[in-house]
């Protein structure tokens, strides 16, 4: 990542933007971008390299950094950062259970040209990963499917989605933590509880989080396989 112009755009490839008295909104390329940039904030902030900064949240293509003691000279000195690639998903793994019983799974194997038994395999034969949170608490948004496999939208959301629906939307898989309006097509159903303000942290998914999905057919319950659980 670099705040090097980019000739065919005529803007800068990263742009930090002022948000409020002690914050800086990051803007980069793409999720990818995204991802790689909000990972490297978080090791210097580990390191102690950050200060006292109180949040890193990412976005789809934006990373806000608030509790910054001088956000100007942080936004002047992040666009220049030589940022790594993406480092590799830590060895813990959040499992979810999935019985793949959706409404869209046939819309779904037909798109991707394959039966719903292959769709249930390709999604949970994935390494996915939280890219970041957001639309309710709890909801990751997960990267991992190759981009041919992106899928639409519905073209009439519908008005009440069960909580634990597994569902595809554009590149991204998720799960609803809650019942509420929602687009994704729906593959699967799972169990997991994603948000409980009774555990620390509520979340069970946060950005940075390796997923896989596991397929338990048509299993009346199967609980979360948290790391480190046998």
């Amino acid at each position: 990542m670099t705040g090097a112009a980019d000739p065919g755009a005529g803007v800068p490839a990263v742009r930090a933007l002022r948000a409020g008295a002690s914050a800086v909104l990051v803007e980069v390329a793409d999720s990818a971008q995204a991802q790689a940039l909000h990972a490297e904030l978080e090791r210097r902030r580990a390191a102690g390299a950050l200060g006292a900064v109180a949040e890193v949240v990412p976005a789809a293509r934006t990373v806000l950094v608030d509790g910054l003691a001088d956000p100007r000279a942080f936004a002047a000195d992040v666009v220049r950062w030589q940022v790594p690639p993406l480092p590799p998903a830590a060895a813990d793994t959040v499992e979810l259970p999935v019985r793949f019983d959706g409404p869209d799974l046939a819309e779904v194997a037909a798109l991707w040209g394959m039966s719903p038994a292959g769709v249930a395999e390709t999604v949970a034969g994935t390494g996915f990963r939280v890219a970041f949170c957001g639309f309710a608490p709890g909801f990751g948004y997960l990267t991992g499917l190759p981009p041919e496999l992106a899928v639409p939208r519905r073209a009439s959301p519908r008005t009440a989605v069960p909580p634990g629906s597994v569902g595809l939307a554009g590149p991204y898989a998720g799960v609803y933590p809650r019942s509420s309006p929602g687009g994704w097509q729906i593959v699967g159903t799972t169990d997991a509880v994603l948000w409980d303000t009774g555990r620390d942290p509520a979340a069970l998914l946060a950005p940075g989080t390796a997923v896989r999905f596991r397929d338990v057919g048509r299993a009346v319950r199967q609980d979360v396989r948290l790391p480190g659980m046998r």
